[in-house]
């Protein structure tokens, strides 16, 4: 969890929002995850590489969801966990086969973005 930990905390810092701190880790690892689907990552490592940094950037936003101090209303502190564990799942499933299927990427890359563009929209209505 340090890379996905690390780039938090260090861009935490260059950002006045941490919805929009948010956005751009989702996005980033969208960014990732569209390289493995276009093909512009092909080599194992790297696909793993890409793979478990989503995974982990998720854990860490469903960990922080979650926790009671957490100001987000219940039903949406279930629909991020519930989405964080289909995300950890379906990241894992990809990390561990023998050949990523590209069009099983697909489905990690809109999550990201539609997250985003919501955390984006909210913040902007703010």
């Amino acid at each position: 969890m340090h890379d996905a930990t690390t780039t938090y905390a260090k861009n935490v810092q260059q950002t006045g929002s941490p919805r929009e701190l948010e956005a751009q880790l989702l996005m980033r690892a969208a960014a990732r995850l569209q390289a493995v689907n276009d093909g512009a990552i092909v080599e194992s490592e790297e696909v793993v590489s890409a793979l478990r940094y989503n995974r982990r950037l998720w854990i860490l936003f469903g960990g922080s969801a979650c926790r009671p101090e957490n100001p987000l209303p219940q039903p949406i502190k279930q629909n991020l966990a519930n989405l964080t564990n289909f995300v950890v799942k379906h990241s894992l499933s990809l990390e561990t086969s023998t050949e990523v299927v590209v069009s099983r990427v697909g489905v990690l890359i809109n999550i990201n973005r539609e997250i985003a563009a919501g955390l984006r929209t909210t913040q902007q209505a703010a």
